[in-house]
């Protein structure tokens, strides 16, 4: 009878052993399974997660060693005799080569400038080129701000310059600076304003969370930070002057280029622009990376899946508005009626440069 009673409680504490046991296994396998799904750091993008090897020694061209995950994993790319270095020093003009280790797992030699009929390209008066790559024109107005992107980790928006001649009954308008916003950060890229062109003088101006920066022209020719998230920003300068490639690792890649209305252009279009403004303005090429389903924005729309352009086709100017709904108060506002970014503190305002 004594040993029944101990039996009990054993055979309890027994079961009640496997049971935790069984419970904190499981807990572990959930664990490991929440890890593989998380979130990849800020630098983890496909396209740009490999390590820059030591370049072969006769002919200097470049190498990478892919670490990104898929049929890229532990490959070593090499950069063709057509374009051997990512950032051509001697002659900015040259092709570069272009790394990329996701599942194209490829190596290509690519201009380093925005290309204003490729995909996600906006240049001129202005004329976009969306994700979907249909052309379509934004009038707006000049002296006014826009948002051209907008997404849950991405806002851009877009200010406006432009000019009304008499008789017309709206204004021509360009980019002249560019506010990229993420984390708690801004990059501002513009156009500074000059009464004379020169192709020789930088009128390019950038600042970071309010304050001027510096790109060098001598060495790398680049500048670069570290947000406190751990994402590198650089702004590398693809020629000696007015170009720029401006990336936000895991989020985007811009080709930025300053350029002025020429006389000619001026002429032929009639915009009748004053003799003491150059009106330099932007051209620009964006590469997105991590787009959430719900991105909105002028451009940003186009890289919705299934999204289908308003734009008629076969007209020369094909339309789109939006005005309203992509207005914003300022360069530096990520608020407007379709807007879906918010920021978790706030960024200082400054005036356009």
């Amino acid at each position: 009878m004594e040993a029944r009673k101990l039996y009990f409680p054993v055979a309890l504490l027994l079961l009640l052993f496997i049971f935790i046991s069984i419970s904190a296994a499981a807990a572990q396998g959930n664990s490991g399974n929440n890890a593989t799904k998380q979130k990849k750091p800020p630098n983890d993008a496909a396209t740009t997660n490999y390590e820059m090897l030591e370049p072969l020694p006769k002919t200097n061209q470049e190498r990478a060693f892919c670490h990104a995950r898929g049929k890229c994993h532990y490959k070593t790319l090499t950069c063709p005799p057509e374009c051997p270095q990512r950032k051509p020093k001697k002659n900015k003009k040259n092709k570069g080569c272009f790394v990329d280790c996701s599942s194209k797992c490829e190596i290509t030699c690519k201009w380093r400038r925005p290309k204003c009929n490729g995909f996600g390209s906006l240049c001129y008066d202005p004329r976009f080129v969306g994700g979907d790559g249909v052309m379509f024109y934004f009038h707006g107005s000049k002296g006014s701000d826009f948002a051209i992107f907008s997404d849950h980790n991405l806002h851009i928006n877009a200010h406006l310059i432009g000019a009304r001649p008499a008789g017309r009954t709206r204004d021509y308008t360009w980019v002249q600076a560019l506010a990229v916003m993420f984390d708690a950060h801004t990059l501002m890229i513009a156009a500074k304003k000059v009464a004379h062109w020169d192709d020789r003088t930088d009128a390019l101006a950038v600042k970071w969370d309010g304050q001027s920066v510096a790109v060098p022209t001598e060495g790398d020719a680049e500048w670069r930070t570290s947000s406190g998230s751990g994402r590198e920003v650089v702004v590398e300068r693809t020629d000696d002057v007015n170009t720029v490639r401006v990336t936000v690792a895991g989020l985007v890649e811009i080709d930025v280029r300053v350029t002025p209305i020429g006389e000619e252009e001026n002429r032929v279009h009639n915009y009748q622009l004053p003799s003491d403004d150059a009106f330099a303005h932007l051209e620009t090429q964006f590469r997105f990376a991590n787009l959430s389903d719900r991105v909105d924005g002028i451009l940003g729309i186009t890289y919705r899946p299934g999204y289908v352009s308003p734009a008629k086709k076969g007209v020369l100017m094909p339309l789109v508005g939006g005005e309203d709904k992509y207005y914003v108060s300022s360069l530096y506002s990520p608020s407007c009626k379709l807007c879906i970014f918010s920021r978790p503190s706030s960024s200082p305002l400054i005036e356009v440069a």
